[in-house]
């Protein structure tokens, strides 16, 4: 089953491992019986991503991805095995969207004439008024 990214990004499900383990913090009883928290590893260096988006992607996540290039998402906001593990997908799908988005080209821009002349001027006038602060020089 494939799910997708983006319109040209989908990954196919196969290439997610989803491991059950127990959460930490409170609960009562049940805590220490069910595994309800979701641990989500990705290979980011599968060849299904396009190498601009692995790139990012890898920026990203730089401190979740591991020396082999596996991404980790630790999911247990919820009590439920199912929902944490629909948000450890969810926050996949959304760290791949972040990822596939081109970032946009900067254009090198100048100051107009006037706002340089204005700049000027207003350092001019506060240095005025700092040079009027100062005590007058001894006679």
């Amino acid at each position: 089953m494939l799910i997708e990214v983006t319109d040209q990004l989908s990954i196919d499900d196969s290439a997610i491992h989803l491991d059950y383990v127990q959460a930490s913090g409170p609960g009562g009883q049940n805590v220490n019986k069910v595994a309800s928290a979701v641990q989500l590893r990705f290979d980011a260096l599968t060849p299904d991503l396009p190498e601009d988006v692995r790139l990012r992607l890898m920026k990203l996540a730089a401190r979740r991805i591991n020396e082999q290039g596996v991404l980790i998402i630790q999911a247990s906001r919820y009590r439920t095995q199912e929902k944490n593990r629909q948000d450890a997908i969810d926050r996949l799908v959304s760290l791949l969207q972040r990822a596939a988005q081109k970032p946009k080209v900067r254009r090198k821009t100048r100051p107009t004439l006037e706002s340089q002349k204005r700049r000027l001027e207003a350092k001019r006038q506060r240095s005025q008024i700092k040079r009027s602060r100062s005590q007058p020089p001894p006679e």
